[in-house]
């Protein structure tokens, strides 16, 4: 195989203006994006990928979850594609990056080697994996999670979002669901771009980020009875007050994610409570519990000494409580020799990198488990994503474009 030249490079304004051509469907209200998976804005995002794709020569798959998969061929009909991708769906206060950039990347890696006529021996698949948020439908990154044997199409199917509407029926409804079955296509294998969605890269002043683990993940739900009551008129020592026995549980979760500093993490992002009055005490609360750490043996303390708090907590003050473990998966390593091409692709264009633990769950932790694997990162500004204000530098996006054609097209092994 021939020497990659330190001068190839995608054409960052292309990228740049496919990034915020996508952007203009399903717009926020502050400058972001609200396009929730299987909503009409999802379904419009998808049509405007696939013509780009198609415009650039490739043939679109689309399997019984709604993945899709843009194909590039290889000189070799035997070769194993190599797939490079992410997600087009976002948070209902989304920013425009986070995962656009890895679908957006690949898609300029195809144009870029059509443009140059570069030929590789095994195939490019450029990937949109189907909810990998799980604002809509929990859990996250569901269908790269059927894709890699993690969950049933039959279960994930039957997830329903906050108006009881089943994620199968709006697969349908949006004409989004394919007939290929998940999960049957073999891999060479996988590379995902991301906004790195945390501030180390821009405080370390990187380029780009070596994700070389990611962190495992524990979602557990907890529900807490108590008592309704008046907030004005019941006694202090009388009161059933379940958010305040929230509020003490979340204190613990932060002194729990202390005692494994600095890489392990926990808070609670979602919260619902009942009856949610101004002078009403609260008789119920629902909320959940996020905890992270690259160790599955902390994520396992973690856990316990969340329930056993909780529950003393509950008991002390004469409260039901219950929990469910309602997602999760475990710490990722990332495939050396997928990783180690991110690393000297990074160095051949002379970018400042660094390696990094991802502490988000992407498509690539799920993937991992049926293909080698790897992730490359860009900065974002102060670290913020999940929210409309998120934002990227051109440069840092160009950047990581390059970084991830790189290591894509070495691996498909680049013909003269």
């Amino acid at each position: 195989m021939p020497a990659l030249n330190s001068n190839l490079r995608i054409n960052g304004d292309r990228l740049w203006d496919s990034l915020m051509e996508m952007a203009k469907i399903g717009p926020g209200i502050a400058g972001g994006n609200n396009r929730q998976t299987l909503t009409d804005e999802d379904a419009e995002g998808r049509t405007l990928f696939q013509n780009w794709c198609e415009s650039a020569g490739c043939t679109m798959g689309l399997d019984q979850m709604g993945n899709m998969f843009a194909t590039r061929p290889g000189s070799d009909p035997e070769a194993l594609p190599v797939y490079v991708g992410s997600h087009l769906d976002t948070q209902p206060t989304g920013g425009k990056y986070d995962g656009i950039l890895g679908v957006l990347g690949g898609l300029e890696i195809i144009n870029t080697l059509n443009d140059l006529n570069i030929k590789t021996k095994h195939p490019i698949v450029v990937t949109n994996w189907t909810n990998e948020e799980g604002t809509r439908y929990a859990p996250p990154m569901l269908a790269s999670g059927v894709f890699g044997g993690v969950h049933t199409q039959e279960w994930a199917y039957d997830r329903v979002d906050a108006d009881g509407k089943r994620f199968g029926d709006e697969l349908v409804r949006i004409g989004w669901r394919g007939d290929e079955k998940v999960g049957e296509r073999k891999m060479h294998a996988f590379f995902e771009l991301h906004i790195e969605q945390g501030p180390i890269l821009e405080a370390e002043n990187k380029d780009i980020g070596v994700v070389t683990h990611g962190q495992g993940l524990s979602w557990t739900e907890i529900t807490i009875i108590g008592k309704d009551s008046h907030t004005g008129s019941t006694p202090m020592h009388m009161r059933k007050n379940a958010g305040l026995a929230m509020a003490r549980i979340l204190e613990n979760v932060d002194e729990i994610a202390l005692s494994h500093a600095p890489h392990a993490v926990g808070a609670a992002g979602h919260i619902d409570v009942y009856p949610n009055s101004r002078n009403v005490i609260p008789g119920k609360v629902v909320f959940t519990v996020d905890l992270r750490s690259p160790e599955l043996a902390v994520i396992d303390d973690m856990e316990q000494r969340l329930m056993s708090g909780a529950k003393k907590i509950c008991d002390d003050m004469g409260l039901e409580v219950s929990f469910e473990k309602v997602g999760g998966f475990d710490p990722v390593t990332f495939d050396e020799k997928c990783v180690s091409s991110i690393r000297n692709a990074a160095e051949r264009m002379g970018y400042s990198h660094m390696n990094i633990i991802s502490g988000a769950g992407h498509d690539a932790c799920w993937i991992n488990g049926v293909a080698p694997s790897a992730m490359v990162m860009c900065p974002c500004v102060d670290g913020l994503s999940h929210n409309e204000a998120e934002d990227i530098s051109k440069e840092w996006a160009v950047a990581g474009a390059d970084v991830l054609m790189h290591a894509v097209i070495e691996t498909a092994e680049i013909l003269t």
